[in-house]
């Protein structure tokens, strides 16, 4: 699972283009020579979805093995682009605490914007780094890990528990087996 770009902007209509107000990407995984290209395409793409995500609304695109989550909370956005195995529900929590955080900084200073900027570049960085993993978005994602972890061991438990049940059981046949020569042993004492 993986967090390649988040992206922050501000939102202008669907005829004109978003401001980019942050951005981080981590394209570590191509190569070298390909990574600006990937970086310009990332922020071509944020700009086209956000263009077409209305105030108040969310959405999913899928393109190969990338899914792109956008939010767009009042004209200001922020999307993702994660790879197929990274959770939605992790994704557009992780979406809104970035917005939150982003507005927690700046106020209502983005809605002034009248060009790009890159006042979130720090927000980004963070939270790319911070979300990689999608428990640390999603509580209900970690609880869930943790109770699967709790079950293995409990299934452990179990096999060893049953285990020890058929080595009693054992145990007491052969007990029983004791008893009825050492009832033939004291009548033949006699």
């Amino acid at each position: 699972m993986r967090v390649t770009c988040i992206a922050i902007l501000k939102y202008n209509g669907e005829d004109a283009d978003p401001y980019l107000l942050g951005i981080a990407s981590d394209v570590s995984n191509f190569g070298y020579f390909q990574r600006q290209t990937v970086r310009e395409m990332l922020a071509f793409v944020s700009r086209t979805i956000i263009r077409r995500t209305c105030p108040g609304q969310r959405q999913s695109v899928q393109h190969e093995e990338y899914y792109v989550h956008a939010s767009n909370k009042n004209g200001l956005a922020a999307i993702t682009f994660v790879d197929r195995e990274y959770p939605a529900r992790s994704a557009f929590y992780f979406l809104n605490k970035v917005l939150e955080d982003f507005e927690g900084l700046s106020k209502d200073a983005w809605k002034t914007a009248r060009a790009d900027g890159e006042v979130g570049n720090a927000i980004c960085e963070s939270s790319i780094k911070e979300y990689q993993d999608p428990a640390n978005a999603d509580k209900l994602l970690k609880v869930q890990r943790e109770l699967d972890e709790t079950k293995v061991v409990l299934h452990k438990t179990i096999d060893s528990l049953l285990a020890r049940g058929e080595k009693l059981d054992s145990l007491v046949e052969k007990s029983t087996d004791l008893s009825m020569a050492s009832q033939v042993f004291y009548k033949q004492a006699r």
